[in-house]
């Protein structure tokens, strides 16, 4: 932590309003960071979790929150940005078993370059992004070879990494299940209904059957901590025929 009267370093935190997210920004403060919170509207069925997201930064003490719209449904080709079915009642092997359609195309390319961009602004000497490669393996853009590869891009594509002061890209939750972000924000001191995780909400109320809102409720489960999110379903429906 930060001895009294010095100036804490600075740091960007992604913070989507999601579970992941906000224990990012609770392990950010932890690590003694002057924590600036970076949101985004990309066109997302499930904005919801920007409610989500500025209630977190305002509970957790992040020093700011930005929210940049940017639109992403122009790129189309996700179970979030259009009008595609968002998958229900799968298995968690099914999950992973290829990259899924709820992945936004370049999506944490994108953000994270805009964030770059807010940390180089702000002073900031680390970025910390809540990407999971353990449970949701599905995605490329979680994945420890991604974030390496984006850290080497942005030394040599800002000025303050030509000058030798290049960001840290941080990705602490990238190789714990669920469970164990789940435990970790509980010592943080993370309040878990505050935030939002399902892909397809109904009015105020997860859906309970995308694959976000299993891996949530499976995670509650086996880290052995309450699940006070408030879900329209709480059993899988089956198929017809089945």
């Amino acid at each position: 932590m930060n001895k009294p009267g010095k100036t804490a370093a600075r740091c960007v935190v992604l913070l989507s309003g999601g579970l992941d997210s906000a224990v990012c920004l609770a392990q950010a403060l932890h690590d003694g960071f002057e924590a600036h919170a970076i949101s985004f509207d990309y066109g997302q069925r499930h904005k919801t979790e920007l409610l989500a997201a500025a209630r977190i930064a305002k509970a957790l003490g992040a020093a700011s929150q930005t929210t940049i719209g940017i639109d992403l449904r122009a790129i189309g080709g996700s179970a979030l940005t259009s009008d595609i079915e968002v998958p229900k009642d799968r298995e968690e092997s099914a999950m992973s078993a290829e990259i899924p359609i709820t992945y936004v195309p370049a999506r944490n390319l994108v953000l994270l370059s805009l964030a770059s961009g807010l940390a180089e602004v702000r002073g900031a000497s680390a970025l910390y992004i809540g990407v999971n490669a353990l449970d949701y393996s599905g995605y490329p853009d979680c994945r420890p070879e991604f974030i390496a590869s984006f850290s080497a891009t942005a030394a040599l594509a800002t000025k303050a990494g030509v000058e030798g002061r290049p960001l840290e890209i941080r990705a602490p939750l990238i190789a714990m299940s669920k469970a164990q972000i789940i435990r970790h924000g509980v010592s943080l001191g993370v309040d878990f209904s505050l935030t939002h995780s399902c892909y397809d909400p109904i009015g105020e109320l997860a859906c309970g059957r995308c694959d976000s809102c299993k891996l949530r409720r499976g995670g509650f489960e086996a880290a052995g901590v309450p699940d006070t999110t408030r879900y329209a379903s709480t059993s899988p429906k089956r198929e017809r025929g089945a």
